[in-house]
């Protein structure tokens, strides 16, 4: 459980956000919030790695919004979300999940959710979701609706390595850059080489807009 450090207050016109990232993957988690940090209107105060650090932290900072990852072990996200609505009645959850089928935005909605996220839609959607997001209203990435299509796949698909696509699988499972080394069996700096290298591949700005573009694209897929 992380609590950033004080800065400055939230503008009385809701010019910025602050936001609590509640995620079991901590190097995404991270990332997000670095990804958070440099957006417009919006601020990280927090990182819980466990639904109830999630809604321990959503009681003593009272954040703005709350990004709650469904899938997490113990308690699952939906159930956090309930229980943060009611420790921190003011603040706005934002639901992170890799199912979009309409049953699971649904059951978002009962839990009292504001917003509805697909993991593997891009970053640029998440942050411009969290940025607009508004009281009294349920909001649906649009990438939820995305259609997957069969067949072959489209021509300017980028063209990864063996090493590099098992990089990419590792970040998305929440390694951290300096635990990829030992988990390939390869020096520290090689593994940067292939984060870098998968980046630009992917013309991702970050490791988490990588991770996400490579999802999208169905490169991490079975």
């Amino acid at each position: 459980m992380t609590v950033a450090d004080e800065g400055p207050p939230v503008d009385g016109d809701g010019q910025e956000r602050t936001v609590l990232v509640v995620d079991d993957h901590r190097s995404f988690a991270e990332m997000l919030a670095a990804a958070l940090d440099g957006a417009p209107g919006l601020r990280c105060v927090g990182l819980a790695g466990s639904a109830a650090e999630g809604v321990a932290l959503a009681r003593k900072l009272q954040p703005d919004i709350v990004v709650m990852d469904i899938q997490m072990p113990r308690e699952d996200g939906l159930v956090a979300t309930s229980r943060v609505r009611e420790v921190a009645p003011d603040a706005l959850v934002a639901v992170l999940t890799a199912h979009a089928s309409p049953e699971w935005v649904g059951r978002a909605a009962q839990a009292g959710a504001s917003a509805f996220v697909p993991k593997n839609g891009s970053l640029q959607e998440m942050l411009d979701v969290l940025a607009g997001l508004q009281r009294g209203q349920l909001v649906v990435a649009p990438s939820a609706f995305r259609v997957v299509t069969s067949g072959a796949p489209p021509a300017d698909l980028p063209e990864l390595s063996q090493r590099e696509v098992q990089v990419l699988r590792l970040l998305a499972d929440g390694t951290a850059v300096k635990e990829l080394a030992p988990a390939l069996g390869i020096t520290l700096n090689t593994a940067r080489g292939y984060v870098k290298s998968v980046r630009q591949k992917l013309n991702a700005t970050s490791q988490l807009e990588a991770v996400l573009k490579a999802r999208e694209l169905g490169l991490l897929d079975d």
